[in-house]
């Protein structure tokens, strides 16, 4: 009698491997950014709904801090554009000396409405310009945490 050894599959060794490593979803999730903080200390977090308003008001100075590009591919009617050069890490405790951000572009007028937006919720650049207008003194900062995204996905006019 001939005795057989079967050896496993590409697929199989592959599967294995990816098992040995832990759950799938820990992997898929690695290369994502961290969620931005919920609350923004000296400022507000708002909905895309409350920024709408601002933005029917014409009350508020709309900061988009994607890239030109994104920008030119849709923003926020009245938004412009002051993009944020991240090189700190992204966290709440971020170093603001490795970034780069205009802050020549906010108002003057410390009292006045000033809203930060980006992609969403892991989009870190509109979080850490806030927090910077915070830092240089504004006092009517709003965070749109929920970004873009939200934005589009709510079906909110849109400016290109």
């Amino acid at each position: 009698m001939i005795s057989t050894v079967r050896t496993p599959s590409r697929a199989a060794l592959l599967i294995a491997s990816l098992l040995a490593c832990g759950p799938l979803s820990a992997l898929a999730q690695s290369d994502s950014p961290p969620p931005t903080p919920t609350q923004l200390a000296g400022g507000k977090v708002a909905s895309a709904e409350e920024i709408k308003q601002l933005v029917d008001k014409k009350s508020a100075l709309l900061i988009d801090t994607r890239s030109p590009l994104n920008y030119g591919k849709g923003h926020v009617p009245g938004a412009i554009s002051v993009a944020y050069g991240e090189k700190s890490a992204k966290a709440a405790d971020f170093d603001a000396a490795l970034d780069k951000f205009d802050m020549s572009k906010l108002p003057a007028d410390k009292n006045a409405n000033v809203v930060f937006y980006s992609d969403g919720p892991t989009g870190w650049k509109s979080y850490k310009g806030a927090v910077m207008a915070i830092k240089a003194g504004h006092k009517n900062v709003l965070y749109m945490r929920g970004g873009w995204a939200d934005w589009t996905a709510k079906g909110l006019p849109e400016a290109k």
